[in-house]
């Protein structure tokens, strides 16, 4: 299964906008993330990341939503793999 997961961009490089990347926090995580597709994506701007490159811009309440969801399926994925008494 593929994921696409959305992320914040900190701070940007480069002037070409086939190699222009910038550093994205995917929840405290930072990653560089090529921004070839999305030459408009600025810092502070939310985009959904999917194998080292941004695909989309969203808002910031779509990433937060996204966010609440990842972390209900992390929470309910640890109440799964708890042994039983």
């Amino acid at each position: 299964m593929c994921l696409a997961v959305p992320g914040k961009i900190l701070s940007t490089t480069g002037d070409d906008p086939i190699t222009r990347s910038g550093r994205v926090s995917f929840g405290g995580v930072v990653k560089e993330v090529s921004l070839a597709y999305l030459p408009e994506a600025k810092a502070d701007d939310y985009v959904i990341v999917h194998a080292g490159f941004a695909l989309s811009i969203v808002d910031e309440a779509e990433a937060t939503a996204v966010f609440e969801y990842l972390t209900q399926l992390a929470a309910e994925d640890g109440e799964e793999q708890e042994p039983a008494p």
